[in-house]
């Protein structure tokens, strides 16, 4: 199949599931998005690698998203107040995030040979929503959650250049090893600092 006529979609399903996961104060919400993050990664490095090669990126990161919704399963937390500019502040940061990656990821193609267009945009998309995640929280899920984004932009960079059999095997133990890491922080620290 012919990946390439998918990857619009692809990064549009990127753009709003790093969104999602900005914006969502559910933790099955954010589940959700990081699943389909990974269907839009697997997509994108679809078009790199053979399709049963990018399957491992795909499983991977649904096995972390299992991995982190089981930990989180039977743990309660209490919804704490926001200002309602909170969101809007969020939204203004993801969209300089957006406004930054049109600027950087026509450049990317030089750096990164080989790379298209939607792969470095979606490469670049995620490590810049992750790292902007990571900025703003320190709660243990979220912190998880934007470690994992960071990791998938760069795997789809990543594809571009090497399709070793070995480094995604290696890449898909990285992506469970932090959600397993990730799954045992949030259930040892206390409840309020697990949202």
């Amino acid at each position: 199949m012919d990946f390439s006529r998918l990857s619009f979609p692809a990064v549009v399903l990127l753009g709003v599931s790093s969104v999602v996961l900005l914006l969502s104060r559910s933790w099955r919400w954010r589940i959700g998005a990081l699943g389909f993050q990974y269907l839009g990664v697997f997509a994108l490095v679809s078009i790199s690698w053979p399709s049963d090669l990018a399957a491992v990126k795909l499983v991977a990161g649904w096995m972390a998203g299992a991995i982190l919704g089981i930990s989180r399963i039977d743990l309660v937390t209490r919804e704490q107040p926001r200002w309602p500019t909170e969101q809007l502040y969020y939204l203004f940061v993801a969209l300089l995030v957006f406004l930054t990656v049109a600027t950087v990821a026509p450049n990317a193609m030089d750096w990164v040979p080989g790379v298209r267009l939607n792969q470095a945009w979606g490469g670049l998309l995620l490590i810049g929503m992750g790292l902007i995640h990571l900025g703003i929280s320190a709660r243990g899920l979220r912190v998880i959650l934007s470690l994992l984004t960071i990791l998938s932009g760069f795997e789809i960079l990543y594809a571009v250049v090497e399709s070793s059999t070995l480094v995604t095997g290696l890449l898909a133990l990285v992506t469970i090893g932090i959600a397993m890491a990730g799954a045992y922080l949030i259930v040892d620290i206390p409840l309020e600092e697990a949202a």
